[in-house]
């Protein structure tokens, strides 16, 4: 997973910290879980992911028990 650019904004949201806090668990176990880097996660938790594979996403689905539609949501831009 990539950094996304400064000003490349998008409408979707990673839900994994309250994923990972409803479940009470961590970033760092959860990588252990998945097999991905905390630094990966932690991209992907701050919305700054430009891309995911499939196999990651579904991993992480298993692990938390969640649905794809969990994780990710889409959110309007606000107005600047």
């Amino acid at each position: 997973m990539a950094p996304a650019e400064p000003d490349d904004g998008h409408d979707i949201h990673c839900r994994l910290d309250e994923l990972l806090a409803a479940r009470g668990m961590t970033l760092a176990r959860l990588s252990e879980l998945v097999g991905v880097s905390v630094v990966n996660l932690s991209v992907l938790k701050n919305d700054r992911a430009r891309a995911i594979r499939f196999s990651t996403l579904q991993a992480i689905c298993d692990a938390l028990g969640c649905e794809v539609g969990d994780l990710l949501v889409r959110r309007p831009r606000s107005a600047t």
